[in-house]
């Protein structure tokens, strides 16, 4: 008894099973996170390293190379990049995508361990580390300002009570600040009253460290009680500061307040966060991998009134975006698109079954086999995204294939004058195998994917087991309930009196028939030239592929825009701030901008003071002028460029960044070599002809070498002899210039910082170093002059490193009409005409790197594709020849989505690729139907193939185009869709309509053409004789009594 008759005849069991899948997957939904996209979690870790008033040089020699030497040592670095600036270098490092995160942290955290031995002793804090993801954009932002509060003052509060509050709400990973600016006191001297007082500044570092103490001080206890022993060797406040003595001139104490002042004050002042005019912070949630965003945003909303209460009603929240709506909104649009899907589907199947009992039997497997996948999305820990929802909508079209394979085949015999309990019994057994061939053979096209290593692995994982999930769960229910089904409710046709609607539909679907059948005629007569036919498609398909637009991911609108600024290198960073309000002003005027947050100024290491960065809201859809998110950027492009003296780049950010260095544009070239001449050299060639090529934008590199420097030359022999150590030169200049950290400020909440400087009137001049002094060995006081000369020079702004070498980054923008791939192809010619030396080593970075990556895997998951289905079917078959047949509609296919993305003006995207792997499972589903048949004829009737392939072709010409229209029909939605992420579906639907158009018109007559030439080799490889051999009965069909067994 197989599968069909056992729920034929238990037809309570049946249902109750049915009826358990629907429950477990209603349940399973409410559990399922709701996300953007696939976890694609990278594994990497940050290390940041802080040594103020060091320059690029001393950073990246004395800090970022000790640091990378002890890294390299770790196993599992896949790519290794450093950036060091004024005082900072920030370590990428990033890992295999098998290693574990945590272990890889550990490993670091060692290795910091190791190397701090070898780093300055004067750094304040030791290198600290942070585990981050790359592709993990924050979900929520915050903006936190206030009319008369200082910044300081905000930022106590964010970080004592927003970011505690908010990092405890399950599912949030980390909460960063932009604009933060901590309170610090800062004691600012006048070299001129230090040198009357015949002081210098060590002495008052000194001073300042040991007036300020934070010790433990014991306790004292008798045999009754105990008490803590506390003194107020403690400061608290720049008043307390400014009454600190330094030191005793002729009897008279000298505090701070006559050689300088003690100010309240931040600690960096060169990094700011602006609103328009009022400056602010903006804090940004980070999410946890897996978990729920809407959740997420929808706790923070929810605490967000208490913790208003908690802090001064001066202070003002405001939320600046929420990814949570953009998110949702696309989740509904999906939604919205398969229940759309379905409901043309089960219109497709309506217009060709004209009967409603029929129509119902068939599209139930269609809800049954979503909500059951529900249920494998929750075990195997998927979330509800863009993804896996477009994957589910997909698969509505060809869900129903199999249901409607199987209730075909029963009317038919119903037709016959069988019972219900018999057609379908028949029915059932007859295209059972049909069904299994169809979803086996459709599942193994997605194996290659499912088991594919790397990022585009990760990323359409869970895509390709939403659709497996969906394909099995179809074909259980088409061979369960849907037989049981047409046992007790299919009527024969002689039963039912039809109307003139039926009889007229019936008349126009057997004048296609008709018309088919005499097409079919001519081309089984002029076989050779179909078989010219066949050979031009691939032809034309291997020519398209090589011509067509190539690219990673389509662009897609998520609501916001960020644009990277940058002035000259000898930009002060006060100017940076003036050019930054005006580029901010320019955009918060757009018609399609909704809000904008201006930072400016260096976070970390990759920013340096002439750098900033905007983050633009998009107004929704409905709201704004321009639809169009790509010329939205080109408009801003073009607008924000007009203030003199500062670069905006604006980019609008990929779903999905790859690689942990920031750049100015979205695609980055690395240039290595350890001759820096030779390689700074070829960067300069490099940048001006790349922005030459035709297509490219905002061309520009990380070398930053022309950066004004003061250089201060010690005349050691002078030194020497007026007891002036080099050591004690440096020290007077660190401590003058280099905000350097001298003490800490303990609170119950926090420690704030104590910086020493020199007044700010006389850190602008050169001339202001000669008005130093420097300790000798005596105790003396040596004019900073003295002993050293100064002079002018340029020197790097910033310095970067990949994998211990020394690297420049070439970053660069495409206009919306040239693809990713074309680009790469036009930077490599290019290397190769102006003849680059081999010492220099070139790489793509980010995005380019994982688009050269992922077109060479998508070339080999393709083929792997193809070779699984051919593998299956030739199991299924027990032949070599038949799966050849089978899958000779896969070039028309591919054809057809070539075309379909021509003529849309579409690039060749990750997405599209995966809708070219799709129609290798779909179109082989018709082969399939005729093939089954024709060979069932041969075996059992004793037909030849040619007429036995006609008749096959006629017979199931109805369920062949049903299937079609119903995968068309839950295409079609994705390809013309509107509303939120749409632009990012629709690459997916046209490919999947042109395929299934194109094949549909080809396979139709080139399939029995193929089966005939084939068959016509199969008997010649046999040998040649008067009576064809019987064609091999399929795996699980028994052959017929006397004949030979047959294997290809």
């Amino acid at each position: 008894m197989n599968l069909p008759e056992l729920c034929i005849r238990r037809p309570v069991m049946t249902t109750l099973i049915m009826a358990a899948i629907v429950l477990f997957g209603i349940v399973a939904h409410g559990f399922l996170p709701i996300a953007e996209l696939p976890n694609v979690d990278f594994p990497t870790v940050e290390v940041s390293a802080n040594l103020p008033g060091a320059g690029p040089e001393t950073m990246a020699a004395s800090v970022a190379t000790p640091l990378e030497n002890q890294f390299s040592q770790i196993a599992g670095i896949r790519k290794m990049t450093s950036v060091s600036s004024l005082g900072t270098t920030r370590i990428t490092l990033e890992f295999e995508l098998d290693r574990n995160i945590d272990a890889a942290a550990l490993d670091v955290q060692t290795a910091l361990s190791v190397a701090q031995r070898s780093l300055p002793n004067d750094m304040p804090d030791a290198p600290w580390l942070r585990k981050r993801n790359p592709a993990n954009f924050a979900i929520f932002y915050l903006r936190l300002s206030s009319p008369s509060l200082p910044v300081s003052t905000i930022n106590n509060y964010a970080e004592t009570v927003l970011q505690q509050e908010v990092s405890t709400i399950d599912g949030v990973a980390q909460v960063q600040f932009w604009g933060r600016q901590r309170y610090a006191v800062r004691i600012q001297v006048d070299p001129g009253a230090l040198a009357m007082r015949k002081l210098s500044l060590l002495e008052v570092e000194r001073a300042v460290k040991a007036g300020n103490s934070n010790l433990a001080t014991g306790t004292l206890k008798d045999a009754n009680q105990e008490a803590a022993i506390k003194t107020t060797a403690a400061l608290h406040g720049a008043a307390a500061y400014d009454r600190l003595i330094v030191a005793y001139r002729n009897g008279a104490p000298v505090r701070i307040r006559d050689i300088g002042r003690a100010i309240d004050d931040v600690d960096v002042r060169e990094s700011s966060s602006f609103f328009g005019n009022e400056q602010g912070m903006m804090m940004a949630v980070y999410r946890q991998p897996g978990s729920n965003t809407v959740k997420i945003v929808d706790e923070i909303k929810k605490a967000l009134p208490r913790l208003r209460l908690q802090i001064p009603a001066a202070i003002n929240i405001e939320v600046m975006y929420d990814r949570s709506l953009g998110i949702r909104q696309s989740i509904e649009d999906v939604e919205f698109t398969l229940v759309l899907a379905a409901c043309l589907v089960v219109l497709v199947i309506f217009m060709f079954l004209r009967n409603l009992t029929a129509t119902l039997i068939a599209s139930i497997a269609l809800p049954i086999s979503v909500i059951g996948t529900f249920s494998a999305m929750y075990l195997l820990g998927f979330s509800l995204n863009n993804l896996s929802l477009m994957a589910l909508t997909l698969s509505v079209g060809f869900i129903v294939d199999d249901a409607i394979v199987m209730l075909e085949n029963i009317v038919r015999h119903r037709e016959k004058g069988l019972s219900g309990r018999q057609a379908a019994l028949i029915g059932s057994r007859e295209v059972g195998f049909t069904i299994v061939s169809m979803t086996v053979s459709l599942v193994a096209v997605f194996i290659p994917i499912i088991f594919m290593g790397g990022m585009v692995g990760r990323l359409l994982n869970e895509f390709a087991l939403t659709i497996v999930a969906a394909v099995l769960a179809s074909g259980v229910v088409s061979l369960t309930l849907t037989p049981m089904m047409c046992s007790r409710f299919i009527r024969s046709d002689t039963e039912v009196k039809h109307g003139r609607i039926y009889l007229w539909s019936e008349a126009v679907f057997n004048l296609m028939l008709s018309g088919y059948a005499m097409g079919l005629r001519w081309c089984l007569r002029h076989r050779f030239i179909v078989l010219l036919s066949f050979v031009a498609t691939i032809v034309a398909t291997v020519y398209l592929y090589s011509v067509i637009q190539k690219d990673f991911l389509p662009a897609e609108d998520t609501g916001r825009l960020i644009a990277r600024t940058q002035a000259g290198d000898d930009a002060s960073y006060d100017a940076l701030v003036a050019y930054q309000k005006q580029v901010a002003q320019l955009a918060t005027a757009d018609p399609n901008i909704d809000e904008v947050l201006a930072r400016a100024g260096g976070a970390n290491a990759s920013r340096t003071n002439n750098q900033g960065f905007l983050l633009m809201r998009i107004k929704s859809r409905d709201l704004r002028p321009e639809k169009d998110i790509n010329k939205i950027v080109q408009t801003l492009r073009r607008k924000l460029n007009t203030v003199p003296g500062i670069r905006v780049f604006v980019l609008n950010p990929p779903a999905i960044r790859v690689g942990g260095r920031l750049s100015n544009a979205d695609y980055q070239y690395t240039m290595q070599d350890l001759d820096l001449d030779k390689l700074y050299k070829w960067v300069r060639i490099m940048e001006a002809e790349i922005g030459r090529l035709p297509g490219f934008q905002d061309v520009t590199s990380d070398l930053k070498v022309t950066s004004p420097s003061v250089m201060v030359r010690i005349d050691r022999d002078r030194a020497s002899a007026l007891g002036v150590q080099a050591q004690a030169v440096e020290a007077v200049l660190a401590a003058a210039f280099g905000s350097r950290r001298i003490s800490t400020i303990y609170t119950a909440s926090s420690q704030f910082p104590v910086v020493l400087e020199v007044h700010p009137d006389h850190q602008q001049k050169i001339s202001d170093l000669s008005r130093l002094f420097v300790p000798s060995n005596t105790g003396k006081q040596i004019r900073l002059d003295a002993v050293t000369t100064v002079s002018n020079e340029v020197a790097p702004l910033k310095i970067s490193h990949q994998g211990q070498l020394p690297a420049v980054t070439l970053s660069f923008n495409l206009a919306p009409d040239v693809s990713l791939g074309t680009a790469i192809d036009r930077i490599r010619a290019l290397q190769g005409r102006l003849g680059m030396p081999g010492s220099v080593a070139t790489r793509f970075g980010g995005t380019a790197e994982a688009f050269e990556s992922s077109l060479e895997n998508m070339g080999l998951l393709l083929f792997m594709a193809v070779v699984v289905v051919y593998l299956v079917l030739g199991v299924l078959y027990e032949s070599f020849i038949h799966p050849l047949t089978i899958m000779s509609g896969l070039p028309a296919a591919a054809l057809g989505a070539l075309l379909a993305l021509q003529a849309f003006g579409l690039s060749l995207t990750l997405y599209s690729f995966v809708g070219i792997i799709m129609l290798v499972g779909i179109v082989k589903k018709n082969a399939i139907m005729m093939i089954d048949f024709a060979l069932q004829a041969q075996r059992t009737e004793g037909k030849d193939p040619e007429a036995a392939i006609y008749e096959a072709c006629l017979l199931r010409f109805r369920p062949i185009m049903m299937t079609t229209f119903a995968a068309l029909a839950g295409s079609l939605p994705i390809a013309f869709g509107h509303g939120a992420g749409a632009e990012a579906r629709a690459p997916l639907g046209i490919t999947v309509v042109g395929g299934l158009a194109v094949s549909q018109l080809i396979t139709l007559f080139l399939t029995p053409v193929i089966y005939l030439y084939l068959e016509k080799l199969r008997h010649l490889g046999r040998g040649k004789s008067d009576r064809p051999a019987p064609a091999p009965a399929p795996l699980g069909q028994p052959a017929k009594v006397g004949e030979a067994e047959a294997g290809d």
